[in-house]
């Protein structure tokens, strides 16, 4: 166990010392988040106790091993912790944790990162034991001190009593003895019907300073000498330097150097303006030998063609073949086109990297991976790991976008600081354009889908063919892209699910809610139509077939309660519903739509019902079905990444890659479904029910099928 004093200039709750549960901090310049290794003086401590520092003032520090960038994480995380201590919210701070991919690991990927809604359900029982770990030492320290028995000291609000005695303390005057005791090898949890905390709507902890402009971002670290570097990209994928010119480009004043990295012609300069101009100096010649030239057009009717040839098998049930011969039977027949998505978070990528006086390097970005992050910029610096220290700064948003495989925007970072002499700090920043046309999509899918009906109006099979990328890689079958179909949720005796994957030079990724993205969408629109030609109620014929899904039901049952369906509608209006289950929760949700003035939909009103097993903080869960309720209709109504003839990126900004405006966005009702099951995620599973919900109500409203996405594309054709 370690106690050290901590002061930072920008962090002033980390001042003072006081009790680190199996951390040792240590000071970093600029530092906005703590840096440091994990303690191994005391043989019987375990990686789970490395998460809570409390001061001599009585704060309670969380170090959150799940980088904050909206969903939430430093609020969950630290009320996890507050419940298990009987801390008062009031004495909550939250921060970075250091990078350990040991010490830190996402349980469920084993090495340290945030993603697939995970980091509180991956949490939830190792930071309560955290908490109650914490709690025990105090207890047992005050109990030494007071010389009473520890069974007889209770922990309120923060506050350590001892009834028989009268005495009561803060957790700080106690906090150094604490950090002496011997933690309890298998610490006490309460019983969730003695939580106090958990479950009840607490204020984030991150707002207030980025409501009043003292939360720090990476873009924020500005160090003195600062040496600003942009890289020119090539506007075709796979395309790369055949030769270039950079006379001009230095001779814009404030340019220090050009240099070609692995990736573009980098251009360094004393101040981001002078980057900027610098780089639109240069003149480049690029290799497109090996590059994508083929336009959207093209590559959709390229997928098309796989639709007749045999795929991987993702499911196969019953006989698919058979059930479609039979007499009497109507059959249903869709073809779905899904865009290249961009992730357009609101910060762009950028990092800092900073020599220290021994050669080492911290690097301050928003490291969703930052192990990942830490090995491969020492790899490229020449530096033993130890010498890299990735420190975690909050981030103005991701939905995937930092969370890349071998961590390639570090990549490129690292060989822009390699390529100097390292006696500046260098911040590498990506523009707008930069992310939007960057790659590292979510891809461009097709679906084929067939569906029979027999006469007595049940559907009798289902089959179901998928083209696109293979976000793993993967040779072999992709779950993430038949997630949500191979798995279909209503029960059809026969059912066929098959999968192909396509190679690009297009890098794809991961995008907010992955595989469901896609599936969801098909799925929740397809169901839909067989039901409107049998004429059977998009609610109740869904429940008819969720009988061995009651999760799904609950919260289907709970959004039709919402929207009062089967009500009368205003004239010209109509409601779709979805339901959808990602990432372990379920959402129901109900739309109601027009059509706006420019013959595209208008959204007016979305009830949301969602079923994420225990509720850590209403407040965030609200939050984030909202958020992702808003940037799924982004996405479904007007976002499309597209590849013009010669394979030349079209978009480039806000302007022609939109997200919804605050105009656009309809009133959304959520309501939580009470819960004993663990906690699951939430930053993802609002996303993937709201677009087949709009297309379900558009096609009950237009009678014109969504057979293309985004929706918009379709009214102006």
């Amino acid at each position: 166990m370690t106690i050290q004093d901590v002061n930072t200039t920008r962090r002033g709750f980390l001042a003072g010392s006081g009790l680190v549960i199996g951390v040792a901090i240590a000071p970093k310049m600029l530092s906005a988040a703590p840096t440091g290794v994990h303690a191994g003086g005391d043989p019987a401590l375990a990686p789970m106790n490395a998460f809570v520092k409390i001061g001599t003032d009585d704060t309670v520090t969380v170090l959150a091993k799940h980088i904050e960038f909206g969903q939430g994480p430093f609020t969950g995380l630290a009320t996890l912790v507050a419940e298990e201590l009987d801390a008062d919210w009031s004495q909550m701070r939250a921060v970075h944790s250091p990078t350990d991919n040991k010490v830190y690991a996402n349980l469920m990927f084993g090495l340290q990162g945030t993603g697939g809604s995970s980091s509180i359900a991956n949490s939830y029982e190792q930071m309560r034991k955290a908490g109650a770990t914490a709690r025990a030492m105090l207890v047992a320290a005050a109990a030494e001190d007071w010389k009473v028995p520890a069974s007889e000291i209770t922990v309120e609000k923060g506050r350590i009593k001892h009834a028989g005695s009268g005495k009561e303390s803060g957790f700080g005057a106690f906090a150094e003895k604490a950090a002496r005791q011997t933690p309890p090898a298998e610490p006490k949890l309460k019983d969730p019907k003695d939580f106090v905390l958990i479950g009840t709507e607490l204020p984030k902890l991150d707002t207030h300073g980025k409501t009043n402009g003292t939360a720090i971002f990476t873009l924020d670290i500005t160090p003195d000498n600062l040496l600003i570097a942009v890289v020119a990209h090539p506007e075709h994928f796979g395309a790369t330097v055949k030769s270039f010119n950079d006379a001009e480009a230095r001779q814009v004043q404030g340019v220090i150097d050009v240099k070609q990295v692995p990736s573009g012609i980098a251009v360094y300069a004393d101040n981001t303006f002078a980057a900027l101009k610098g780089r639109d100096a240069l003149s480049i010649e690029w290799d497109l030998s090996k590059a994508e030239t083929r336009s959207s057009e093209d590559l959709s009717a390229d997928y098309r063609k796989l639709f007749g040839e045999k795929g991987l098998e993702a499911a196969n049930n019953g006989n698919v073949d058979d059930a479609f011969k039979g007499s009497g039977l109507q059959t249903v027949e869709a073809e779905i086109v899904f865009p290249f998505l961009a992730h357009a978070p609101m910060e762009p990528l950028d990092a800092v990297f900073i020599k220290a006086d021994d050669g080492s390097v911290d690097i301050y970005n928003g490291a969703q991976f930052p192990g990942m992050d830490q090995s491969v910029a020492a790899k490229i610096l020449g530096l033993d790991e130890t010498k890299v220290r990735v420190n975690t700064q909050l981030a103005g948003g991701s939905f995937g976008r930092k969370a890349q495989f071998g961590s390639p925007y570090i990549q490129e970072a690292a060989a822009v600081y390699a390529a100097t002499d390292r006696s500046r700090p260098l911040k590498h920043m990506w523009t707008r354009e930069d992310d939007i046309r960057g790659g590292y999509y979510r891809p461009m899918y097709a679906h084929r889908m067939r569906g029979a009906i027999n006469a007595q109006g049940q559907i009798t099979a289902w089959e179901q063919v998928i083209v696109g990328q293979s976000i793993m890689g993967k040779a072999d079958l992709d779950e993430t892209s038949v997630e949500g179909a191979s798995n279909l949720p209503y029960t059809i005796p026969n059912l066929k699910v098959s999968a192909h994957n396509v190679q690009l030079s297009i890098p794809p990724l991961w995008w907010r809610s992955v595989g469901h993205t896609h599936t969801g969408f098909a799925v929740e629109t397809f169901v839909d139509e067989l039901f409107q030609k049998i004429g059977k109620d998009p609610v109740e014929g869904r429940l008819a077939l969720l009988g061995e899904k009651p999760r799904h039901a609950g919260v289907l049952k709970k959004a039709a309660e919402m929207a009062n369906w089967g009500s009368p509608l205003p004239e010209g209006r109509a409601r779709g519903v979805a339901v959808v289950e990602s990432f372990g929760t379920f959402v129901g949700q109900i739309v109601e739509v027009s059509v706006g003035p420019e013959g595209a939909p208008r959204v007016h009103k979305v009830w949301c019902a969602v079923d994420c097993g225990v509720a850590v903080n209403p407040n965030v869960i609200k939050a984030q079905m909202e958020g992702g309720i808003g940037y799924g209709l982004g996405a479904v109504l007007f976002d499309a990444v597209t590849l013009a003839k010669g394979g030349k990126i079209v978009q480039s900004n806000f302007h022609d890659y939109r997200s919804i405006r605050i105009n656009e966005m309809p009133d959304v009702a959520v309501e939580i479904i009470k819960s004993s099951e663990k906690p699951s995620g939430v930053g993802e599973p609002g996303v993937p029910p709201v677009g087949p919900a709009v297309a379900n109500a558009w096609r009950r409203l237009t009678g014109a099928p969504v057979r293309q996405l985004p929706i918009v594309n379709i009214v102006s054709a």
